[in-house]
Order: structure tokens, then sequence, then C-alpha cells
């Protein structure tokens, strides 16, 4: 990786996160030879790697087992997914490869929901344009500094959205949703939203 690091544009295009001790969110935006959870957790040394669940709506993790020398509840990642690692040190995460034929899309429940911002939708640069296109009253990012997510939130008063934050690109986050969909989709007023909702009455 550190060669990939000083010449990138010799080998592949590549993405890079910043994986801390702890959690950290990060996503796969170009192709990939992972199949599995486990076999990108091993790669970058971390104990857990998991995926949300629209439907259950929570986190479902697979978790490499010592004693085991293997992944309790390994389960399959491809372009576009959006995971949560854990590892004990920190270090770098390289999604590595070349550009996707096709750009995921994410269908969209109502309540959380995690997605990654194409690589074709450099348009969306600001938590509320997100939010907007997510038909979202929050979205958030991981800090991976506080351990938690920090969000920016639609304020229906203020017709506006409160502690906006910058947006890019393979960005992973969460998305709250107050309706289903899929993303990326057409984007939508908020307000338009809510107006059509029951959401507020």
């Amino acid at each position: 990786l550190a060669a990939v690091e000083s010449e990138p544009s010799e080998i592949v295009g590549y993405v890079k996160y910043d994986v801390a001790e702890g959690n950290s969110m990060i996503a796969i935006p170009m192709t990939t030879t992972y199949t599995m959870a486990g076999d990108l957790g091993t790669a970058i040394g971390a104990t857990t790697v998991s995926y949300w669940d629209n439907t259950a709506q929570m986190f479902f993790a697979a978790e490499y087992i010592d004693w085991l020398g293997d992944w309790d509840n390994n389960f399959p990642i491809t372009n576009g997914s959006v995971l949560m690692v854990y590892t004990s040190s920190a270090t770098n995460f390289y999604s590595i490869g070349n550009l996707p034929a096709t750009n995921p899309t994410y269908n969209l429940v109502v309540g959380n929901n995690t997605i990654m911002i194409p690589l074709n939708r450099s348009d969306l640069n600001m938590a509320g344009l997100v939010g907007n296109t997510t038909n979202a009253t929050t979205v958030s990012y991981w800090d991976n500094i506080l351990q938690m997510f920090v969000s920016s939130m639609y304020i229906d008063w203020l017709g506006d959205w409160d502690n906006n934050f910058p947006t890019s690109i393979c960005d992973p986050l969460m998305v709250n949703s107050i309706s289903s969909g899929t993303f990326p989709g057409v984007a939508k007023s908020i307000n338009t939203i809510l107006n059509n909702s029951n959401i507020r009455k």
C-alpha cells in the first residue's frame, strides 16, 4: 500500500479512508477484489466489520474469532458497500481498483439508511443537499475522534439545515429518511416533503 500511496496514478485509482483505533466508517467506491467482509477485515487488521440493515434498523457484524481462526457471520461486500470497522490501532484503508461500470444506488426506507456519495455526484457537496436528495431530516457522519455520529438536522421553522457540513464523493453517511425511495434520485425540497407528510402534523 505504501507503493500505491506514492504512485497511485501508475497502478489504478484509489480512495483513502483514515481508520481510527476503535470504530470507523468506510465505503468501497472502486471495484474491489474483496468479496467478503472478513477479507477486508483481515487486510486492515479489523476484528469486526459491520453493515447497517435498513429493515432491522441495526448494525450486523462479522467478527473474527481468534480460537477459530476465522470470521463468524461473514457476509458478502461489493462496490458501494458502506461498512463500520473496528480496529485496535489506527491505519488506512484504500479502496483500490477501476472506476465501477455503474455507480451504486441505495434503496432507502423510512428510518436510518447508510449511503455513499457516488463518484459521479460531486454536486452533493453539503449535508443539506444530500438530505434533500434522500428525503432526510438528518444527515450524519461518523467522527473517528469522538467515536460517535455527528448530524446535520433540518429545522422546520428555520427552513434550513442546522450544523450543515461539507460532504464529498465517496463519503459514507447515515441518513434518516422520511419516505422510501432510491438514492441517488431527484433532489426534492425537504419543506415540500414535510408538507406532504404527517411528520409534523
